[in-house]
């Protein structure tokens, strides 16, 4: 994967201190359908996610000057990082959450003293930039889909020539855990219908190199990393983040809505969560697939 330059800027339309002019039109059902959705469960575990472990995999081909789309950044905690790694190279992190997630970003740029990123509330398939990015990044995004392929076609859009496309998404079939636990396999069933339901493919990892390659992307690399609790985080953190999320997140929301779950059984499964990461053996993984590919 050859290292690109960046010679020009992205001419980005000033804001008018809420959304950008180029992006007025409704926003599409995916927010309504985002299986984790933004309860502070969720939030509050994406603000942990950092360039330096997410973003691993692109953070060797970046340089100075280059202009990066974050796409679905979330509260920007891997956004700010991927602006350190190109700056004075403008940065914008979009998503369809809440202008109070993205403040969440605009706060830590403004506590680090970056200048050059900015956050959109924006839709991907509306950006009207073609070919006005040497990178674009998208972290957890593909699974939640319904149209990965034609998301990576618009991506391709917004690159210039020779610009790189950066993805990772987690396979939750590659879930394991010890000690087993009926409640916990009974969360991944329903997390897995729930994925489903939405239209996303839960074990989007396994299928980001077909995707890649059905974009007309060229020079596509994999690799693989998995995040273990205790280690990326604790296990109580994990299972305290999952058993709020399994009753009070849009999963529960959904869950109960598509009859996919009970109330009742979503707060068994919970107090399962929070039972099993006491137990000192307590251990969870799952695996990440990471793609870079090219245009070519």
């Amino acid at each position: 994967m050859r290292s690109l330059s960046a010679s020009s800027h992205v001419r980005w339309r000033p804001l008018d201190g809420r959304r950008s002019a180029w992006n007025k039109r409704p926003m599409p059902e995916t927010l309504a359908t985002y299986t984790h959705g933004h309860h502070a469960s969720v939030v509050t575990q994406h603000r942990k996610r950092t360039a330096a472990e997410a973003a691993r995999f692109l953070l060797p081909h970046l340089r100075p000057g280059m202009r990066v789309l974050d796409v679905g950044c979330g509260p920007g905690s891997i956004t700010v990082g991927l602006a350190e790694a190109v700056a004075p190279g403008p940065v914008l992190g979009i998503d369809l959450a809440s202008d109070d997630v993205l403040a969440s970003g605009r706060q830590a740029a403004a506590d680090k003293g970056l200048g050059n990123v900015r956050f959109e509330r924006a839709d991907l398939f509306a950006l009207q930039h073609p070919g006005g990015f040497d990178v674009v990044f998208a972290h957890q995004v593909l699974q939640h889909l319904a149209r990965p392929i034609e998301a990576l076609l618009a991506m391709r859009r917004l690159l210039g020539p020779g610009g790189i496309v950066a993805v990772r998404d987690s396979d939750y079939g590659t879930s394991t855990w010890n000690p087993p636990d009926a409640r916990l396999q009974r969360w991944l069933e329903i997390y897995h219908a729930i994925a489903a339901r939405n239209g996303g493919e839960a074990d989007a990892g396994r299928y980001l190199y077909g995707w890649l390659h059905a974009a007309g992307f060229a020079d596509v690399s994999l690799s693989g990393t998995t995040w273990t609790f205790p280690g990326y985080d604790s296990v109580e953190g994990w299972a305290s983040s999952w058993a709020e999320r399994t009753t009070r997140s849009n999963l529960a929301v959904k869950a109960v809505e598509y009859a996919i779950a009970s109330a009742a059984e979503l707060e068994a499964i919970a107090e399962g969560f929070r039972q099993w990461s006491r137990n000192p053996a307590a251990f969870f993984s799952i695996g990440h697939v990471e793609a870079l590919a090219r245009v070519a």
